[in-house]
């Protein structure tokens, strides 16, 4: 059941972005010139809600109940992203969201390196992913600001 459970939620996470997708708002955008291709989104993405999955698994499998109500706030937080983005094209509160998800992705980190090594480590590729979508979130509020409000 566990896994079932998992997997629904983090499916749900991903549909978030499949619903709110970049469209012609976001193609008329200025963008940084480091902005990752298109294609690379999707591709990084099932990787990490793939590392995200197992992860919450491993902790749900604990009965790490306090660390797992961490990890769905960060995926609440994750899916209201592309929701506030590109469903309300609010970049400014996009970025806001953001960083309250790093924040919850960093404490998960830190919960979880102690006593489940592995569930931690499964954490920092998306830390730093979420990084570098903040740095474009804000530059993208820089570069386009009469869009951003």
């Amino acid at each position: 059941m566990s896994a079932f459970l998992i997997f629904a939620l983090v499916f749900l996470t991903a549909c978030s972005g499949a619903v709110f997708k970049p469209g012609e708002w976001y193609n008329g955008l200025r963008k940084p010139s480091w902005t990752p291709p298109r294609w690379a989104f999707p591709v990084v993405w099932t990787t990490l809600y793939a590392f995200i999955g197992y992860s919450g698994w491993l902790v749900l499998q604990a009965d790490l109940m306090m660390i797992f109500a961490v990890w769905c706030a960060q995926l609440v937080l994750n899916a209201m992203w592309s929701f506030l983005f590109f469903g309300r094209r609010k970049m400014q509160l996009a970025l806001v969201d953001l960083l309250a998800m790093l924040l919850f992705i960093i404490v998960y980190i830190a919960l979880t390196l102690p006593v489940l090594p592995l569930a931690g480590w499964l954490f920092v590729p998306y830390a730093v992913w979420v990084c570098a979508a903040g740095l474009l979130n804000w530059q993208m509020i820089q570069l386009n600001p009469k869009e951003a409000s």
